[in-house]
């Protein structure tokens, strides 16, 4: 650690810092920071148990969350136990936990975006038939043509009898299985 008294006072620049001199952390910042540990470990618990799988946890966080997810959430274990998640988090290093969350969150994001696109398909072939059906195929040459128009005619059926829209969803299913596929 460097010496304070070295520094004589005329070569002194406000702007610079001691070089190893830590600023202490406000009991503020050490909420957020709790807080924020905190708000993790409840992403953690959320998570299903396939994308839990994916998240690098050590053995003791790793029961921990599991524990968490058995309780009640309504009752006040559920309250502490994500309070003690916080706190084993503390000790361990943050950055692989939240780069693989954010990956989870990130494939999320595409997979709405992907079936929101999918749904934009389906009503535009059921409104307009041909006229959307043509740049489709050429975004997608493994779709058949014959069997959107048929989908098409179908919906078009359906609307004017009033009936469920049965060849509506069908649709949608035939886009998914072959464009997410």
């Amino acid at each position: 650690m460097t010496d304070p008294s070295q520094y004589d006072d005329e070569n002194w620049d406000s702007n610079d810092d001691y070089p190893d001199f830590d600023e202490p952390v406000s009991k503020s910042e050490l909420k957020r920071q709790s807080a924020h540990q905190q708000e993790i470990g409840e992403q953690l618990v959320n998570l299903s148990d396939a994308h839990l799988k994916t998240i690098p946890l050590d053995e003791e966080l790793g029961d921990a969350v599991a524990l968490a997810r058995r309780i009640n959430r309504k009752k006040d274990g559920f309250r502490r136990q994500l309070q003690f998640i916080g706190k084993l988090m503390r000790s361990r290093e943050l950055e692989p936990i939240e780069t693989a969350l954010a990956k989870l969150q990130h494939q999320h994001n595409e997979h709405n975006a992907l079936f929101h696109k999918l749904e934009k398909a389906r009503d535009a072939i059921a409104s307009q038939g041909d006229t959307a059906i043509e740049p489709l195929l050429s975004e997608y040459p493994q779709l058949e043509r014959q069997k959107l128009r048929q989908f098409h005619r179908a919906i078009v059926k359906e609307r004017s009898n009033n009936k469920p829209p049965k060849a509506y969803r069908e649709l949608f299913q035939y886009l998914k299985g072959v464009i997410v596929e």
